[in-house]
């Protein structure tokens, strides 16, 4: 497990755990990839179980964004290894533990939720939105979030009240970085404002102000209302 170095490390969490590594989506912007072939590790999907005891290492109650260097979702990863890992989240009761798909689509296979989970979702370009949105309705999990990062497009379709309680904003990473269009992070927060979501900007987003709230945020904390 990597603690996250404050402002250096991911602003939504405070430390990452990757007891399944490796991704199939093929994303060209794909920053965890290009980190493996950065340092000659292989980036196909694997399971390590040796890194299944480390949240019970951890005493202090910790936000733990699981795979940060995988897909836990994708269709390729089977059964049996997210199991294993919702087994080790099932008992560290005092963790909050994050899970950020591209395939939302499985992630109601595996309901009921703990308590202690935020599932999210990736959408980089609108037609991603609704059937994201429409697959975390379906888990019935108690915080529901969706990244926009990197942010590609105008999303252009707003946000239904009580379908997810957070959004992420941020920029693409690595190399080739950009950062998306004034007007379509604009609207991101119009919608977020409507529908009562908390948004958290990536460090990697130069925007102002800067908002950096989380579900747990009450509504009228909210820096842009």
């Amino acid at each position: 497990m990597n603690i996250q170095p404050g402002s250096k490390g991911i602003n939504w969490t405070d430390a990452t755990w990757n007891p399944v590594t490796g991704c199939l989506h093929g994303c060209p912007y794909c920053y965890a990839r290009e980190f493996a072939q950065r340092f000659g590790r292989s980036f196909e999907p694997a399971f390590h179980p040796e890194r299944l005891g480390e949240p019970y290492n951890r005493r202090k109650p910790t936000k733990i964004f699981v795979g940060s260097s995988a897909d836990m979702f994708g269709d390729w990863v089977p059964d049996e290894w997210t199991e294993a890992v919702l087994a080790v989240v099932r008992e560290c009761h005092r963790h909050t533990f994050q899970f950020l798909t591209k395939a939302p689509h499985n992630l109601a296979r595996f309901n009921p939720w703990p308590a202690n989970c935020w599932l999210g979702g990736t959408v980089d370009v609108k037609r991603r939105l609704q059937p994201t949105l429409n697959a975390l309705r379906a888990t019935g999990a108690p915080v529901r979030f969706i990244s926009f990062e990197p942010l590609n497009e105008d999303m252009g379709v707003p946000l239904l009240a009580g379908s997810i309680e957070w959004i992420i904003v941020g920029a693409q990473t690595g190399r080739n970085a950009h950062q998306p269009k004034a007007i379509w992070v604009e609207n991101l927060l119009s919608a977020a404002s409507a529908a009562r979501v908390a948004v958290l900007m990536k460090d990697n987003l130069i925007w102002q102000p800067h908002i950096e709230n989380f579900p747990t945020t009450t509504i009228t904390q909210l820096a842009f209302l």
